[in-house]
């Protein structure tokens, strides 16, 4: 079976970018935390470009894809280093990078903690990987069709969800 939109896809990778020196950095490494990412194929669950290089791939394909920055996290936008103020993170010990999950205007987004001068914070609300170029070692291990409860809520879940016990993400 090759991967089309709707269906599960579950495979290990080895996420890696390159130093200013040449040098190769693992980022993340699924078969080495033992866990496999799952998906739901045509539902931006993933990177864009990772999408679209895995589809039309079948079980047991193994192949390396590297994303330039607009087909992964996106460019880095300097608008996006903010100034706040020290009380927008409560009682929380800060230092220059620290990370905080936030709510942004497009649903949850990662915040940098650059620096801090009194009470004000400077935060870089880039997705950490924003700017860089991505490198994929992927092996395909199982595709499967997605459940009708997957499809309502737009991502896998756990094995026996009954469609009726989820709530639909679908505006009608």
């Amino acid at each position: 079976m090759s991967i089309t939109a709707h269906q599960v896809v579950t495979l290990h990778y080895v996420l890696s970018d390159v130093l200013n020196d040449g040098s190769k950095q693992v980022l993340d490494d699924s078969q080495a935390r033992n866990k496999p990412l799952e998906y739901l194929h045509g539902h931006d669950n993933i990177v864009p470009g990772l999408e679209n290089a895995l589809a039309g791939q079948t079980v047991g394909a193994e192949l390396s894809v590297q994303l330039m920055p607009a087909d992964a996290y996106g460019v880095r936008n300097e608008a996006l280093i903010q100034e706040v103020s020290r009380g927008s993170f409560g009682n929380a010990e800060l230092q220059p990078g620290s990370r905080f999950q936030t709510e942004g205007e497009a649903g949850p987004q990662i915040v940098t903690v650059l620096e801090i001068n009194g009470d004000r914070v400077t935060v870089d609300t880039n997705h950490p990987l924003a700017g860089r170029t991505l490198n994929y070692q992927v092996t395909i291990l199982d595709v499967r069709d997605a459940t009708r409860a997957e499809l309502a809520k737009g991502h896998p879940l756990p094995p026996g969800t009954e469609h009726s016990k989820v709530e639909d993400r679908k505006v009608l």
